[in-house]
């Protein structure tokens, strides 16, 4: 007998099959178990983390050393069954040391010679650049690029990038020296700004116990790329009403103190606001979040669970802000507190 597949559909968005749902919430649950044998605790991380791969984004990660940063990333490879690639960021390095460059061969056969292009370690699935701001504004200026539109650039030929294709980047918060700040333009590509903290005292002596033994865990892959492919596509076809949307839209404008509708704080306290691709991605980050929790739709709540994660890094403070000691996160938090879907109201 045909199994009878039930739909939804809504505004903004397309229809989206309820049984696909549940499939993706099972494994996200299995994905969560495989990574869960490796990384002790960091949950919300994690969360976030797949939330970004499912909206085919690409996030930054931002903690002190030690937080398990890149065994998180490396081992999302082995459970997506991704190529996976680390760039170490240093002030030395030249964008052709990421994109890749062009060699000089010469035929055996005809003596004659070419140019060969030799693939930089970009292309991978999964490219993790770790401590992206140790590096010169040229050379992180190479990942625009790829991080927006999936391809290298060189001379006149155009090389396209391995897909599904995501770039985390991590950044350590406390030293800056020998640092250099990223550019609003990157940091405007990454989806998520995924803020990593230390272990509870229990998640830490089980991090202990685990990682000072011998036995070392089984992995095993999850999902495959064209399988992850085929979730991004579901995350976008979930519907979204156009009062979410227009919930999210209101969210971002009120964070630019040049908008008639910016609250007093948000002109007191903002020197820049958020740009519309935060719009963007406040929808899918909502769209995604519904599909993992099993909904059949975006909501209101999906919006704001993911909003400190794609405002924080958008939103710059002014001087004012500074002087009193008053944070990005502050600023964003009194929004979420005062901009309230219309049906709050």
């Amino acid at each position: 007998m045909a199994l009878a597949i039930k739909t939804t559909e809504a505004a903004t968005g397309g229809s989206v099959q309820v049984d696909v749902i549940e499939k993706l919430a099972r494994q996200r649950d299995a994905l969560l178990d495989q990574l869960a044998k490796v990384i002790i605790g960091q949950r919300d991380v994690i969360d976030n983390v797949l939330l970004t791969i499912f909206c085919g984004g690409h996030g930054l990660v931002v903690g002190v050393p030690g937080l398990a940063k890149t065994l998180l990333i490396r081992t999302l490879g082995r459970v997506l069954d991704l190529s996976f690639s680390r760039i170490q960021f240093t002030p030395d390095l030249m964008p052709s040391d990421i994109t890749g460059t062009e060699i000089i061969e010469e035929d055996p056969a005809t003596g004659k010679r070419r140019l060969e292009f030799l693939p930089g370690p970009i292309f991978a699935n999964l490219v993790l650049a770790d401590e992206i701001n140790r590096t010169p504004p040229k050379t992180q200026a190479a990942m625009l690029q790829t991080m927006q539109e999936y391809e290298v650039s060189l001379g006149s030929k155009t090389h396209p990038l391995p897909r599904p294709f995501h770039v985390f980047a991590t950044q350590n918060p406390i030293e800056m020296e020998g640092t250099y700040v990223l550019p609003e333009a990157q940091a405007d590509r990454f989806m998520f700004s995924i803020r990593c903290g230390y272990p509870t005292h229990d998640e830490e002596e089980k991090l202990v116990r685990h990682t000072t033994g011998t036995e070392t865990p089984l992995i095993h892959p999850v999902l495959t790329g064209p399988e992850l492919i085929e979730i991004q596509k579901l995350v976008r076809a979930m519907p979204a009403s156009d009062e979410v949307l227009h919930y999210a839209v209101k969210l971002v404008s009120r964070t630019r103190p040049e908008d008639p509708s910016a609250p007093s704080f948000v002109k007191e306290y903002v020197r820049w606001g958020a740009s519309p691709r935060a719009s963007q991605y406040l929808i899918l980050g909502a769209k995604a979040r519904a599909a993992v929790s099993g909904k059949l739709c975006a909501d209101h709540d999906g919006v704001r669970s993911v909003a400190r994660q794609v405002l924080q890094h958008r939103v710059l403070t002014n001087f004012n802000a500074r002087a009193q000691k008053i944070t990005v996160n502050d600023v964003i938090e009194k929004l979420l507190s005062d901009v309230v879907p219309s049906r709050e109201r």
